[in-house]
C-alpha cells in the first residue's frame, strides 16, 4: 500500500524521508519532486528496481532512466573521460535544469535500459529531492507519468497515474512549470543539444558556443 508525505510539514518531511530512503533499498519506487516537474524514482544499481519503473510508465527500454545525483562529486564517480566544456556546463547549471549525456563507467553493471553505454546525469535544484539522493546514492528517475501523458506538476496528478506501483510519495508542493529539463550530449566533438527544456540554447551558448542542436 502507497504511503504519502506532506514534505513542506518538517515532521512528516522528515518521516517521509526515512520511508523513501527504506523503500529504496528494498527496491521499490518513489515519487519526489524537482526543480523542473515531479519524478519516479529508484535504486539506479538495481536491475529489477530499474525495469519496475520503467512497467509502471509503461516504458520500453528503448527509452532508458536518467540518473540523478545529489552533488556534482558525484559525476565523476559515473563517467569516464569528461570534456572540460561538460565541467564548465555542470558549474554553471547544477544543480538545475540541465541534463548530461555522458559514457558512464565501463566497471558500472547497472541496467538502466538500452543506453548503448551512456547515462544522463542531472543534479536537481530541489531540497527535498537532494536529501533523499544524498542518504540513497544515484536514483534512476523519470517523470512521474504515464508514457504518452502530460509530465505531472503535482503530486496529486502523478499518484493519479501511478497509483499503488510507487511505495512512497513526497509532497513537495506544486512545481513551478511544466518544463522538463534540457539535454546535452557531450560524448561527441561538440556538445549537442538533444531536447530544450528549462535552459535554452542561448543561455547554454554563452557557455558553450560551440553547441549544436540535434
Amino acid at each position: 500500500m502507497s504511503v504519502r508525505f506532506d514534505c513542506t510539514d518538517p515532521v512528516e518531511r522528515a518521516a517521509g524521508l526515512r520511508e523513501a530512503i527504506a523503500a529504496v533499498r528494498r527496491g521499490e519506487l518513489v515519487v519526489l519532486p524537482t526543480d523542473t516537474v515531479y519524478g519516479v524514482g529508484a535504486d539506479a544499481f538495481a536491475p529489477q528496481a530499474v525495469a519496475r519503473l520503467l512497467e509502471a510508465k509503461g516504458r520500453g527500454r528503448n527509452m532508458p532512466s536518467p540518473v540523478l545525483v545529489g552533488s556534482p562529486d558525484d559525476l565523476d564517480r559515473l563517467v569516464d573521460d569528461l570534456p572540460g566544456l561538460a565541467r564548465e556546463l555542470v558549474a554553471a547549471f547544477w544543480p538545475g535544469g540541465l541534463t548530461v549525456v555522458a559514457r558512464h563507467k565501463p566497471s558500472i553493471t547497472w541496467d538502466l535500459g538500452d543506453t548503448g553505454g551512456t547515462v544522463a546525469v542531472r543534479m536537481p535544484d530541489h531540497p527535498v529531492a537532494v536529501d533523499l539522493l544524498k542518504a540513497t546514492g544515484p536514483l534512476a528517475v523519470s517523470s512521474a507519468n504515464l508514457t504518452g501523458k502530460p509530465s505531472p506538476q503535482d503530486c496529486d496528478a502523478a499518484q493519479d497515474m501511478l497509483g499503488q506501483t510507487v511505495a512512497v510519495y513526497l509532497d513537495g508542493g506544486p512545481t513551478e512549470a511544466a518544463v522538463p529539463s534540457s539535454i546535452v550530449d557531450v560524448t561527441g566533438e561538440a556538445p549537442v543539444l538533444v531536447r530544450a527544456g528549462a535552459i535554452n540554447a542561448a543561455q547554454l551558448r554563452e557557455v558553450a558556443p560551440g553547441l549544436r542542436e540535434g
